[in-house]
């Protein structure tokens, strides 16, 4: 089964940190996935961030010129490898259980139940 991925931020938080002034601390993503057939799974992540543990070659962007895909590109290099991975697998789980859904089913020993009455 083949899932084509797509991923979107939700929503970030903010506040004044090392003297940057809405600086991006906390983000909130979806990462959802479809398959050949339109069956969709979503996983929705937090990820926080601080400007007070970057590297030395760290630019600040300032709020106002953050696109979308320079929040995602930070998010997805830190959901990487076994996380990624178990991202990738609730999002399987989810399109498997839309393809073959599970049922609850009466235990084979309980007695039978009963049928509608009508008035």
């Amino acid at each position: 089964m083949a899932i084509t991925y797509t991923w979107k931020v939700t929503s970030l938080k903010t506040k004044t940190e090392n003297n940057n002034q809405n600086a991006v601390v906390q983000t909130y993503w979806q990462k959802t996935g479809t398959d050949e057939n339109n069956n969709t799974g979503t996983f929705s992540g937090a990820t926080p961030f601080s400007t007070l543990n970057m590297p030395e070659n760290y630019q600040f962007i300032p709020f106002e010129q953050l696109t979308e895909q320079v929040v995602l590109s930070w998010i997805q290099a830190v959901v990487v490898g076994s996380y990624e991975e178990h991202v990738n697998n609730q999002i399987a789980k989810q399109i498997a259980d839309k393809v073959t859904p599970v049922t609850e089913a009466q235990m084979p020993w309980a007695p039978p139940t009963p049928a509608p009455t009508t008035p």
